[in-house]
C-alpha cells in the first residue's frame, strides 16, 4: 500500500469564506499516483472546516445565513470563550460544518455522487491555516 501526505495552506481576506478545493485535491491525487484507495482531507485548525456539498452560490449564502443564526458572531459578550479572542462563534460553526471528509478513489478519480465538491470553510480568517491531505491505497 502506498501513502501520500501534503499540506495545503489558505489565508482568506475575509473572516468567513467558503472555498472550493476540489481541484487542489484532484491535483494531489494525480501527484500521488494512487488509483484505488481513500483520501482524507481535514482542517488542521479548530476554526475552519472541510465538508462536501454543492458548489452553488445561493446555497453558500444560505449556509452563511443559517450558521449566523445558529452561532452569531456578535455580540462578542454572549460567549464565555471570548476574552482574549473574539472567535467563539467560529469554533461553533466549525463543529456544525465538520472537521474532515473521506472520499473513495476509484480508477484514479474521486468517486463522488452528483454535484459533490470538497470545500474549505473558513470562519475566523485573515491568517495562515492549513488543510491536511492524506491518501492511501494502491
Amino acid at each position: 500500500m502506498k501513502s501520500y501526505r501534503k499540506e495545503l495552506w489558505f489565508k482568506t481576506d475575509q473572516r468567513r469564506k467558503l472555498i472550493n478545493i476540489t481541484r487542489e485535491i484532484e491535483a494531489c491525487l494525480a501527484e500521488s499516483s494512487i488509483s484505488e484507495g481513500l483520501v482524507l482531507v481535514n482542517a488542521m485548525h479548530i476554526t475552519s472546516s472541510v465538508f462536501i456539498n454543492d458548489d452553488e452560490s445561493g446555497l453558500h449564502h444560505d449556509f452563511e445565513v443559517w450558521l449566523e443564526k445558529l452561532a452569531p458572531e456578535k455580540p462578542y459578550s454572549q460567549y464565555r470563550h471570548n476574552g482574549y479572542e473574539d472567535n467563539a462563534d467560529a469554533h461553533l460553526k466549525r463543529t456544525i460544518m465538520g472537521r474532515e471528509v473521506v472520499v473513495a478513489i476509484t480508477g484514479g478519480k474521486l468517486d463522488f455522487g452528483p454535484w459533490e465538491q470538497i470545500f474549505y470553510g473558513e470562519f475566523d480568517g485573515k491568517r495562515n491555516k492549513r488543510v491536511l491531505v492524506k491518501i492511501i491505497g494502491e
